[in-house]
């Protein structure tokens, strides 16, 4: 029976590609593709994959808040990033969210079926580059700094800051999250007084420093 496999990612052609060389594996199939974090859990509850490859920065909701939210509904869902970024926080942040395989984009797409076939067989996998980074966190033992993100605001309030660094207007993240605009601006002063920043300009960088959203 074939791995059934949906890839997300905000750029069309990657997915594409990946999808093409994907069903050309004898056990492997593509039966979905999403743009962002939040099109990814809609469709893997409406598809109920084996595996999701997940892009780390998207927008509308990021690779990591995703993860986390696939994997608190369907735990058996197995899910390997794969990413341009090598930086630690996002590294931590998708292994912390429950990945089981962490690649970077430039892997070779061998690498790709060879992470795959580990997940799927009950293991991990980290290429080269992203066991240096966790072995160096770990021997160092950088305990005391945790991202102030997944520490100090609710799941609810990260996806809040996403849209703000990405620009939304109050009106249109009440929207996108069916509230009403009080309660935006209620989210707003909670994220703003919790992470002690009194402007936008200082939560963008914050959630970019935080691996939320990318410049």
């Amino acid at each position: 029976m074939s791995i059934k496999i949906i890839v997300v990612d905000e750029h069309k052609i990657l997915r594409e590609g990946l999808s093409s060389l994907i069903n050309k594996q004898p056990n492997m199939k593509t039966i979905g593709e999403a743009t962002d974090g939040r099109e990814a859990i809609e469709i893997v509850n409406k598809l109920s994959p084996d595996l999701v490859l997940m892009d780390v920065t998207m927008p509308n909701l990021n690779g990591i808040e995703a993860t986390r939210k696939i994997k608190s509904k369907k735990p058996n869902i197995e899910i390997i990033a794969l990413s341009l970024h090598s930086d630690r926080r996002y590294v931590l942040g998708m292994i912390e969210a429950g990945v089981s395989g962490y690649l970077l984009k430039e892997c070779a797409f061998d690498e790709l079926v060879q992470a795959i076939n580990t997940v799927m067989d009950g293991k991990k996998y980290l290429s080269p580059e992203i066991s240096d980074i966790l072995i160096e966190e770990y021997t160092t033992k950088n305990s005391n700094d945790k991202s102030t993100i997944y520490s100090k605001l609710t799941p609810r309030e990260r996806e809040v800051l996403q849209q703000i660094a990405e620009g939304k207007s109050t009106k249109e993240i009440a929207k996108n999250f069916s509230i009403s605009i009080k309660t935006v601006e209620t989210h707003r002063q909670h994220i703003k007084k919790k992470l002690k920043a009194t402007s936008i300009a200082k939560l963008t960088k914050i959630a970019i420093r935080e691996g939320l959203t990318s410049l």
